[in-house]
């Protein structure tokens, strides 16, 4: 099914779910670094880059497309860490791992809505994506726990219930891009 937004189009699942896919982008194959972005609803909370894919677009494709929409980034596409089903939202994220190779000095969103990005080390992540986007912050739990099967599977994490509170980030605690 597909439903037409004022730019794009959504795609949803079987079930009526949102299609997406996100990375998690790390600085190095170490993986001790991460890349988020602001949010274009709320510029002072941080995201984990992604958004809808398009019609016909596979999910490893869509997942690459949006962090170089979004964080302005490029770098080399690995392993899906899993499948991530938010009910409040009504949205299932595919979210991959992406090692970043390039960092565009002005991208899409930087240019079209200011949106800014920042390097954080994963336990600041993890905290920062806790109030505002829990399910986001269980990327790196699945991310630590392996979170596919033995049959290479992505098992789908729920969360449910109030998605919504707040944190704000204190900007001195955050490394710039370099």
């Amino acid at each position: 099914m597909m439903k037409l937004k004022s730019n794009q189009t959504r795609t949803y699942d079987g079930e009526g779910y949102k299609k997406r896919a996100a990375c998690l982008c790390f600085r190095s194959e170490s993986e001790e670094e991460v890349l988020l972005v602001s949010s274009s609803r709320h510029p002072d909370k941080w995201i984990v880059p992604g958004g809808g894919m398009e019609p016909e677009e596979e999910p490893n494709a869509a997942a690459a497309r949006e962090v170089c929409e979004e964080a302005g980034v490029k770098g080399t596409l690995g392993r899906l860490v899993g499948v991530f089903e938010n009910r409040e939202r009504k949205h299932r994220t595919y979210v991959y791992v992406l090692i970043v190779t390039e960092v565009l000095e002005d991208w899409e969103d930087s240019v079209n809505i200011g949106r800014k990005r920042e390097w954080f080390k994963i336990d600041e992540a993890i905290e920062v994506l806790q109030c505002h986007k829990p399910v986001q912050a269980t990327y790196f739990q699945a991310l630590q726990e392996g979170y596919l099967t033995s049959n290479g599977t992505p098992l789908a994490a729920t969360i449910a219930g109030d998605l919504s509170p707040t944190y704000n980030i204190n900007q001195s605690s955050v490394s710039g891009i370099r």
